[in-house]
């Protein structure tokens, strides 16, 4: 210990430099904060991510965030990893596979501050693990707009017998996590995604909608059905880069309406958590997807396919004119 310099620290077998250091611009919390709160939420943020290929948003001091998906040669040995042939880039990614909290305290010392898993599991057997919806409110829509669309996501699993969790975003919306029985094909699970939400705007088309691009909105919560396959969204418990670096809080559907995503920081939440592990708690048991929720699904186009069409035709309709 002698030769940790002033400030520094070793937990967990990681040595932690520039703990008093500001997190970032605007963070209102500093390095400390972060690795405080990760060794506080510990076991609960590695069983969201625990054998999920990871990308991290990561911060330098007067940089932009970044997405660090492949690992940088300086990661220690012990750090598990997979690697992944990536078809977009043509090229292998080694990601980390954050399976303990060491591997987490490193990361927050190389100021990674979100943590964005895979649905799948590594050896990809099982297939997604859960179908995600993702609520975003329009440009300076209050928080009660998103609860009362979390609201018809709910209403849209009912009546299909099906029943989920939600948590904050960590930023302005929610996510609702429906946990699915296993060796279901990504394809099926992306087509229900895509139905719950249609179902969901038809309840009220007047509050939500399916619309993948912007303008096409008109002031209503998107309902995001893209959360599929090999996308990432954030975990459960990951503090994300904001302001007063809030975190993806857990949340019984009882509390939504009473909660601002603000409630839940770094410096917050462990106490608002104690010991408990809501996630664990509010998520169901894995559920079947019923076969007319796949076959709707299968009927509507793929959201970024067919937005990609749209923009085509009307930057080919601009020219035009």
């Amino acid at each position: 210990m002698d030769s940790v310099k002033p400030g520094d620290e070793v937990r967990s077998g990681v040595e932690l430099t520039n703990l008093d250091a500001p997190l970032f611009d605007g963070a209102q919390a500093t390095k400390r904060d972060l690795l405080d709160y990760l060794e506080f939420a510990g076991a609960r943020l590695v069983s969201q991510l625990r054998d999920r290929p990871l990308s991290v948003v990561r911060i330098r001091p007067g940089q932009e965030p970044f997405m660090q998906k492949n690992l940088p040669k300086y990661t220690p040995d012990w750090v598990h990893r997979v690697t992944v042939w990536a078809e977009s880039s043509k090229r292998e990614v080694t990601y980390a596979l954050c399976d303990d909290v060491r591997t987490l305290l490193w990361f927050g010392n190389q100021r990674a501050v979100e943590y964005h898993p895979t649905l799948l599991r590594a050896d990809h057997a099982e297939g997604p693990t859960h179908l995600i919806l993702d609520l975003d409110p329009p440009e300076g829509g209050p928080f009660r707009q998103v609860v009362r669309a979390a609201e018809l996501i709910r209403q849209a699993l009912a009546n299909d017998g099906l029943a989920g969790a939600v948590k904050t975003s960590g930023a302005k919306g929610v996510h609702v996590f429906v946990p699915i029985e296993p060796r279901l094909p990504i394809e099926d699970v992306a087509a229900a995604t895509r139905a719950i939400a249609a179902r969901a705007e038809r309840i009220d088309p007047e509050l939500a909608t399916t619309a993948f691009i912007r303008e096409d909105r008109a002031g209503k919560v998107f309902l995001d059905s893209t959360r599929a396959g090999g996308a990432t969204v954030v975990a459960a418990y990951s503090p994300r880069v904001r302001p007063g670096v809030p975190v993806s809080f857990p949340i019984e559907w009882s509390q939504l309406p009473d909660i601002s995503p603000t409630d839940f920081t770094v410096r917050t939440a462990p106490k608002l958590l104690g010991d408990r592990d809501p996630w664990a708690q509010e998520m169901p048991a894995p559920q079947a997807l019923p076969a007319d929720l796949i076959e709707e699904g299968h009927t509507i186009p793929v959201a970024r396919v067919q937005a990609m069409h749209e923009g085509k035709r009307r930057a080919r309709a601009r020219r035009a004119t």
